[in-house]
């Protein structure tokens, strides 16, 4: 039977055993801490243990004789796989204390330890199991060599599966966690950093890799095959070689493995290396180079071989999301950084606190017209002569990018983005298609002094300069002010405002009066929008109309206001001191709308209003700007029985024969040409307008009448009607009602 024992206990260590004399890199041990006050005990079990590998490794012991000790060595080492702990040292619990030193204080939950007593009634075994976090129990009489031998490799196996665990764990948290950052620039690094990690777990080895991915095409040439390949993620004694091209790598083998691998795309295994490949379908491969403690075994390469395949799979997605970013912030026709990418440079440039920079946005005049014209195709011929030409004048001293159709925006030093100096540049006309084409430039610039935070807010501010270029002088250049910011965010506000005020109710409308200037007599009334804030200001109509029209309120607003004139005609009809007719503006906005004729239908059917009694007013810019479609509109209008003026006659460029065929019913002479009347200039304008309505037909009517000498010069050329304070100021319901009563059935000037 002893013989039996002996020979398991041979072949126990024959198994575990083997030559470390090939390669120095194998000499790595386990650490394995003897604590016991007994001296004896420490030379026993180095005897009984002497030469002994587990796992391919020899062990490292680590003596100490007390409790205060062991916490002195114990604060200063790490990576000890098995402590083989005396319960009874300097007292009687100290091996137990020290139990709840190594788990709760230095917190080495990996590390296993075996208890071991001479004196098992001072720690019974179950409650030793049961209270204190050891994993195996012997009384020291009971460990021969085999039964320590063999309780030792367990609680090796047992480290060492849990570390690889561990490590494997953390590898996998770290892909994971760079997956979520793959939109960032270091999202390829953390994902091969994490690679590195897992790869070095699975095979229990040190992580000592390094990872190689081809290099980037150039953004301006995608025909370009990159041959360069570069590290892009290292660790352990190769991490300086971060960033490094593998031609300079000085290891010829890892030069060739990598080399090998990246152009073959197949895997690589030698004895104490291997070179993995990561097949995504992506045009950009990736390999790993490992050191290895000792060979694979084929079960082992089978494994990598399916990890690195799945990995490749996260690989596609991050070629994917490189895409996406690579479309995200950059022009694809161009070739250029678009806005997203424009803004961010600008924000790298204020957190860096460049000095003197300038942000320019440059917009190709007419450049509709030249694609209605000429074509998209030639429109796009001349966006990348542009964009040529702006790179090879302006060199890399300017991040230039296209932030729109045909605006390119300019951040570089302002003496680089003169305006002079940019509208030399297009002083020469651009040859497209054996065609010289010259280009005007609209410029709006915004120095960066003061900004901070977000490119948004520079940007912003330019295009509110290039705005102002493009109305009031096309081909120039406008500088951004701060007035001009406060002038936009007064704007905005007011035009925030006008939203409330309309869901609030704070909009009313007021009535002005009309009369016949031969007879006296109260002919209409015009409905005049009016804002009042909530502090009592009044808001003027020219200042707040814009803002409606701009922001689309004006459709919701236009209808209310038709709605609420006809309810209120209807209201003096009952009363039986209702005019002929009401009027109502018409914006160019609610002109446009295809349900327009729709909206003024039911506001008719739902106050029971005639059409006979309503008249709109469209201004005579209205009329010229959309032909076609205003004519079939007015003709629908007319077919309702919906009177028609023209206001603000005379203010426009209206064509007399389009005008002949236009089915209008009256002409409004602009109060502009009223006051005209008592000054050297004289009423000419005001009669040759009522000389015109008259031969086409058309009742005519004029703004503005504030004094007698207005209406009697009108009335003497024939102007049929007449509106003006002189008349009557716009009134609210109850005081037009009064004023009705006391001057509605005749007034005529003394």
């Amino acid at each position: 039977m002893s013989n039996v024992q002996g020979d398991d206990d041979e072949l126990f260590i024959i198994e575990d055993t083997a030559d470390i004399s090939g390669d120095p890199r194998l000499i790595r041990s386990w650490k394995v801490a003897i604590v016991d006050d007994d001296e004896d005990v420490h030379s026993t079990t180095c005897f009984a243990l002497q030469y002994v590998q587990i796992l391919n490794r020899p062990l490292e012991f680590i003596h100490t004789y007390s409790k205060d000790e062991t916490r002195r060595v114990f604060a200063a080492e790490s990576d000890i796989a098995v402590v083989l702990l005396d319960v009874v040292m300097e007292t009687e619990h100290a091996g137990l204390e020290l139990v709840s030193f190594i788990r709760d204080e230095l917190g080495w939950a990996d590390t296993r330890i075996i208890l071991r007593t001479g004196q098992p009634g001072y720690a019974p075994e179950e409650e030793a199991i049961r209270d204190y976090d050891i994993n195996d129990y012997k009384t020291k009489n009971e460990l021969t060599r085999k039964k320590l031998l063999t309780s030792l490799t367990a609680a090796i196996r047992s480290y060492e599966q849990i570390r690889t665990i561990d490590a494997s764990r953390r590898g996998l948290h770290q892909i994971i966690t760079s997956s979520a950052a793959f939109t960032f620039d270091h999202g390829i690094q953390a994902f091969a950093s994490g690679v590195i990690t897992q790869i070095a777990a699975l095979c229990g080895v040190p992580p000592e890799g390094l990872l190689c991915a081809q290099g980037e095409l150039n953004e301006m040439d995608e025909e370009a095959t990159p041959e360069i390949f570069n590290v892009i993620a290292s660790a352990g004694h190769y991490s300086q070689l971060m960033n490094c091209p593998i031609e300079k790598i000085d290891d010829t083998k890892i030069r060739h493995a990598l080399r090998h691998v990246l152009t073959r795309r197949e895997p690589l295994f030698g004895p104490y290396s291997m070179t993995l490949y990561f097949s995504g379908r992506g045009d950009r491969p990736l390999a790993a180079y490992v050191d290895l403690p000792f060979p694979l075994s084929d079960i082992n390469r089978d494994l990598l071989e399916v990890f690195c395949a799945n990995l490749g799979v996260c690989l596609d997605n991050l070629s994917l999301v490189n895409q996406l970013k690579n479309h995200a912030y950059r022009d694809q026709l161009l070739k250029l950084p678009n806005r997203l990418k424009f803004i961010d440079q600008i924000s790298a440039a204020l957190e860096q606190h460049q000095p003197a920079q300038m942000v320019a946005l440059l917009d190709i005049d007419d450049f509709a017209e030249i694609n209605d014209v000429l074509g998209h195709h030639y429109g796009d011929l001349l966006l990348k002569a542009v964009a040529d030409r702006l790179r090879e004048q302006l060199g890399e001293g300017v991040f230039f990018a296209r932030i729109s159709g045909d605006v390119f925006g300019l951040l570089g030093d302002q003496d680089l983005l003169d305006p002079d100096t940019l509208r030399q540049l297009f002083s020469l006309p651009f040859t497209i298609e054996a065609t010289a084409h010259s280009v005007s430039m609209s410029i709006g610039m915004v120095a960066l002094e003061g900004y901070h935070g977000d490119g948004a807010e520079p940007l912003k501010d330019a295009s509110i300069a290039l705005k102002r270029t493009k109305i009031q002088q096309r081909g120039s250049c406008t500088l951004f002010t701060r007035s001009m910011g406060i002038e936009i965010r007064e704007r905005a506000t007011l035009m925030q405002h006008l939203h409330k005020a309309f869901d609030a109710e704070r909009l009313f409308l007021m009535y002005q009066p009309q009369v016949d200037l031969e007879t006296g007599h109260f002919t209409g009334l015009e409905a005049l929008i009016r804002w009042r804030t909530d502090e009592g200001v009044l808001i003027p109509p020219n200042d707040f109309i814009p803002l409606a029209e701009y922001s689309g309120l004006i459709i919701s607003l236009g209808a209310w206001v038709l709605r609420t004139a006809c309810f209120m005609m209807v209201r003096l009809q009952k009363a039986g001191i209702a005019p002929q007719r009401m009027g109502v503006n018409v914006s160019v906005i609610q002109f446009r709308q295809d349900d327009f004729i729709d909206i003024v239908e039911k506001a008719l059917k739902d106050s029971g209003l005639a059409p006979s009694n309503l008249e709109l007013e469209i201004t005579e810019s209205v009329t010229m700007s959309s032909a076609a479609m205003f004519e079939t509109q007015l003709s629908k209008l007319k077919n309702l029985g919906v009177n028609i003026a023209i206001d603000d006659f005379g203010t426009g460029f209206s064509s007399l024969s389009y005008l002949d065929k236009l089915p209008v019913d009256r002409l409004k002479i602009d109060r502009a040409f009223v006051n005209q009347i008592d000054t050297p200039e004289g009423p000419r304008i005001a009669e040759l307008i009522t000389q015109l309505g008259k031969k086409l037909g058309l009742q005519v009517i004029a703004e503005g009448v504030e004094h007698a000498i207005h209406w009697k010069t009108l009335e003497a050329m024939g102007c049929h009607e007449g509106q003006g304070f002189f008349i009557g100021r716009p009134m609210l319901e109850e005081n037009l009602v009064e004023w009705i009563h006391t001057k509605g059935n005749s007034m005529r000037p003394q």
